[in-house]
């Protein structure tokens, strides 16, 4: 059985604000299924272990779909949601994907992570497919190549929009904007209209725009795992 591997944030308040943040369900939800459906065992880490902080935002209203009733619903997974991997422990053999869900509190936590920074590396470097997600992809950042490039240089990549941080009245409260550092890592940034589903795949690079991108992001890793997509 195939293996991925999803890391998501332990951070949990919104810079200065005292707001809670976290991951985004959605982001994690529609892609644990769509791989788990096809047939992938998947793993769950974070940065810090243990349960990792969900946006509370993101169970309420349209943001709560099909996909995160069903995960939430699933006992199996939510316990393995309480008992996340430290990223630090994670043993990557065996993964052919690994994937970084979005929300906003990656942008803390993930760029300043040199444990996750050197796991997506050397994964990278291996072949295995590099996945993330909105705001997932300021995991990105910290990744460098055995070469000594950042993982995104050169290479098309997508992710949360100035113009859609703009939106939704955060950028003067996250610590940079995303759109601007993937440039600044030589990234060739790419998107599609603000809340429409965007993705792009870079040979084992995909990366998706907003919570609305992940299902495609979830077909394009299987797709570039050479592995048959889910229906």
């Amino acid at each position: 059985m195939p293996k991925a591997l999803f890391i998501l944030t332990s951070h949990d308040t919104l810079g200065d604000t005292g707001k809670p943040t976290g991951f985004y369900w959605e982001e994690l939800a529609a892609p644990y299924w769509i791989l788990s459906d096809a047939g992938w065992q998947i793993e769950l880490a974070s940065i810090k272990g243990g349960k990792p902080p969900a946006d509370p935002s993101s169970a309420e209203g349209d943001a709560m779909t099909d996909e995160v009733r069903r995960l939430l619903a699933d006992e199996a997974v939510m316990n393995k949601l309480e008992n996340t991997t430290k990223v630090e422990d994670v043993e990557v053999s065996g993964c052919d994907i690994l994937f970084l869900p979005g929300g906003h509190g990656t942008m803390w936590d993930l760029p300043n992570s040199k444990a996750l920074g050197d796991l997506l590396g050397r994964a990278f470097d291996k072949g295995a497919v590099v996945g993330a997600v909105c705001h997932g992809p300021a995991g990105l950042l910290s990744a460098r190549l055995a070469s000594g490039d950042p993982l995104v240089h050169g290479r098309r990549v997508a992710g949360f929009t100035n113009s859609e941080e703009d939106a939704v009245g955060l950028s003067d409260v996250v610590p940079f904007m995303l759109e601007d550092q993937l440039k600044a890592q030589g990234g060739h940034h790419q998107k599609g209209p603000d809340w429409q589903p965007f993705a792009v795949a870079d040979g084992n690079l995909v990366t998706g725009q907003n919570p609305a991108s992940s299902a495609e992001v979830a077909r394009l890793m299987l797709k570039a795992a050479d592995l048959p997509t889910a229906p």
